[in-house]
């Protein structure tokens, strides 16, 4: 069942293609990886998903929706969340602040009610803060919880912009690159936690990654980009066997 939907997407900036004609089809429940070598164009494909970016030309829909020029507070609301390559955390707030501020959009009442914080109030902010405290359980950062993010080490600072993406409750959550920089231990950890977040919380996952043994490890779809174009798409092993792929990575012989 085709759940995200990428559509003929072309991505311009002046006379220069990001991406160009790229079509993609997100299955509902999967791990989907979307690989290819720098400047293939995979975070400009989550920036067009996410909203940062809109296509110069084609569609985006995601669950019958079409999100081509939605906002990111929009893309946000329809459940789908990220996690960024380069840390989108506040350095000089406390993990838990910085998950529980993640959960702002889903704080439903009115400023009256928050005036006196009685009632639908306190009965919202004791729920987001009930499922913040199931986040920090489910990631493992119980002994950071009330750590300066900046104090903390690159691995687990890493670990809390996963975390801050599970806030949102997402149907989808799209991470970019989330093991970069990390030692192998570090991986092996983010790789476990991933496999967790598709099978335990149920969450479609998309993980842009330039480590290829993972991604053939973990992922059961494969989309691969080269110089903003698609290249292959496939099960892991037929990416694996595919020419094209084989020569964007190693050249041709």
């Amino acid at each position: 069942m085709t759940y995200l939907n990428v559509s003929d997407v072309t991505l311009s900036f002046g006379g220069l293609n990001a991406l160009t004609n790229v079509n993609m089809h997100i299955e509902k429940g999967l791990i989907t990886s979307i690989i290819g070598p720098n400047g293939a164009g995979k975070t400009s494909i989550l920036n067009c998903i996410s909203g940062f970016y809109h296509p110069t030309k084609g569609d985006i829909s995601y669950g019958g929706k079409n999100l081509t020029h939605a906002s990111p507070h929009e893309i946000s609301s329809m459940g789908i969340a990220r996690a960024f390559q380069n840390l989108e955390l506040f350095r000089g707030l406390s993990v838990l602040d910085n998950l529980l501020l993640a959960r702002h959009s889903k704080l439903d009442y009115n400023f009256f009610q928050a005036l006196v914080f009685w009632g639908k109030a306190s009965r919202v902010e004791s729920e987001n803060r009930a499922y913040v405290e199931d986040v920090i359980d489910f990631m493992e950062l119980e002994p950071y919880r009330k750590s300066l993010v900046g104090n903390l080490s690159y691995g687990v600072q890493k670990k809390v912009e996963v975390a801050r993406a599970l806030t949102l409750d997402p149907d989808l959550l799209l991470l970019d690159e989330p093991m970069a920089g990390m030692n192998v231990e570090e991986k092996e950890d983010i790789v476990r936690f991933i496999m967790d977040i598709q099978k335990e919380r149920g969450v479609t996952v998309v993980l842009v990654e330039h480590d290829l043994g993972v991604v053939m490890d973990i992922s059961d779809r494969i989309h691969v980009l080269d110089f903003g174009q698609l290249i292959g798409s496939g099960t892991p092993a037929e990416v694996a066997a595919n020419q094209k792929v084989i020569e964007a990575y190693i050249g041709e012989e």
